[in-house]
């Protein structure tokens, strides 16, 4: 049984658990290492694969991302997540010109304008525009395909299991994590990481979360997603456009942990994430 679960985030559709293990077990160690832990072997770790789900049915002649342009980014969230995107990118990255009054309203123009400046900054450099389009539509399709989002779930639950102790996850991986956990009360989880996180960001997340936040005369709070002595630990670069909000304790509780990293030019890379001194400690805080 693995003590460790990890739960990898967007953009992996064409991996598989085994790869991503491959990258994510000797990070997890160099991590584990900053704090003069004991390493995990490769039984210690699983990988909760939900990646296949976002994968086009192959054909003949044609693989890999759909050709997406601009004119695939749907109006609504996609439009709104993409702006959003923009702007963080362009608070942390002096090469990105910021979005205009103009581009506050969500229209065709903005979005060809938020692609192009985003390929240009250094957050996104050397990530094709249909590969970002496509990344957009894996966080809209989780959220809102009931069918995919129950898969991807059953996934990462079928994971967590007697002797798990850690849940690590990255990205979106982070939502379907939450989520599971929070769909499995009784669990004996002691510990959750999160890296690089879009949990906090309202609207567009936090209030499509299941179990949805409470909203009593205040702003929202969302459920904890496991017993009272769970720590979580929350890791955000400064220049991750993803982790939009840093600081989950006012959506999540004053119990989280939340801290800045400086991953440099892999701001939202996970391998980055988990071989900080931070990452390590919390994980090994948990295996205790």
């Amino acid at each position: 049984m693995a003590r460790v679960v990890a739960v990898h985030g967007i953009g992996k559709q064409t991996l598989g658990e085994d790869t991503l293990r491959k990258e994510w077990l000797p990070a997890l160690n160099d991590g584990l290492a900053r704090t003069g832990a004991d390493r995990l072997a490769e039984p210690d770790v699983a990988m909760a694969f939900y990646g296949d789900l976002f994968r086009p049915q192959g054909e003949f002649l044609a693989v890999g991302n759909p050709p997406y342009t601009a004119a695939d980014v749907a109006e609504g969230f996609e439009q709104e997540l993409l702006l959003a995107w923009w702007s963080a990118a362009a608070a942390s990255d002096p090469a990105v010109v910021p979005p205009g009054a103009d581009t506050l309203v969500s229209t065709p123009r903005s979005v060809q304008a938020a692609l192009r400046a985003l390929s240009g900054s250094r957050f996104f450099a050397g990530v094709a525009l249909r590969a970002m389009v496509f990344d957009l539509k894996q966080v809209h399709g989780y959220l809102t395909d009931p069918d995919l989002r129950a898969q991807a779930l059953a996934r990462v639950a079928d994971q967590i299991r007697e002797d798990t102790r850690v849940v690590v996850a990255h990205s979106l991986g982070s939502v379907v994590a939450y989520e599971a956990l929070c769909a499995r009360p009784g669990h004996r989880v002691s510990a959750l990481v999160t890296i690089g996180s879009p949990l906090g960001i309202p609207n567009l997340i936090l209030h499509r979360l299941q179990p949805p936040p409470l909203a009593l005369d205040g702003p929202p709070r969302a459920v904890w997603p496991g017993h009272a002595g769970l720590v979580w630990t929350n890791l955000a670069d400064d220049g991750d456009v993803v982790a939009l909000v840093k600081d989950l304790r006012p959506a999540f509780g004053e119990e989280v942990c939340c801290a800045i990293l400086h991953n440099g030019a892999r701001a939202h890379d996970a391998t980055a994430y988990l071989t900080d001194a931070l990452c390590g400690q919390a994980i090994m805080d948990g295996l205790v």
